[in-house]
């Protein structure tokens, strides 16, 4: 993976980074970096923001633009919006109310089969991340008290759900039943409504 590509899936991930930041994470030195992030401002694909810092100088924060999403897997968005205009046109809103429940019923068969195996919470939102990651959704799992975060820093459906509400309501719904016994889910990030990603809470019952 190119340098450029490197900064570019660490800004998707963790947000807005210093050139510092990214220069360690990358193993190289800030000038270096620069040169890269200089590259990519001239292209569209990353802007910055200076903030105020307790002491001295603003400190220059470095995030994507929306440009950037053409390097990021988009499961063909024009395609997918024509194929919902198809269908509604075709079989009306209850046609595509079914197509959404098929697939919402297939993605839970297949992550109630991968994490049939799995003993605890944290080890099936682990396996449930990696599911979404595969499926483009670049998803991790963070703790922060006794509530665990699934976040998915990109939505490779997000022209679909930008179409149709429905697929967004679906996998939250989805969540929610595969992980009923355990855990409450609620989502408090949400890409379609402007945020940087989808960032789902769960809480355990017990």
């Amino acid at each position: 993976m190119k340098t450029s590509e490197k900064i570019m899936q660490l800004l998707k991930t963790q947000g807005p980074l210093t050139a510092k930041v990214l220069a360690t994470e990358l193993s190289l030195t800030t000038m270096g970096v620069r040169q890269h992030m200089q590259a990519l401002e001239e292209e569209g694909d990353i802007c910055f923001e200076d903030k105020k810092a307790p002491r001295g100088r603003p400190t220059r924060y470095w995030s994507l633009t929306p440009k950037s999403n053409i390097h990021f897997s988009d499961r063909h968005e024009e395609l997918s919006v024509q194929l919902i205009d198809s269908v509604i046109t075709v079989f009306g809103d209850s046609g595509l109310d079914k197509l959404i429940s098929h697939r919402e019923q297939s993605s839970l068969e297949l992550y109630q089969q991968r994490l049939a195996g799995e003993d605890t919470l944290k080890s099936k939102l682990r396996a449930l991340a990696e599911l979404r990651s595969i499926e483009g959704y670049m998803a991790t799992v963070n703790e922060a008290g006794n509530d665990f975060w699934l976040l998915e820093n990109h939505c490779p459906i997000c022209a679909a759900a930008s179409k149709c509400l429905n697929f967004c309501r679906s996998e939250l719904n989805l969540f929610q039943i595969l992980l009923k016994e355990e855990a409450e889910v609620s989502r408090e990030e949400h890409i379609i409504e402007g945020a940087r990603r989808c960032a789902y809470r769960i809480t355990p019952i017990n």
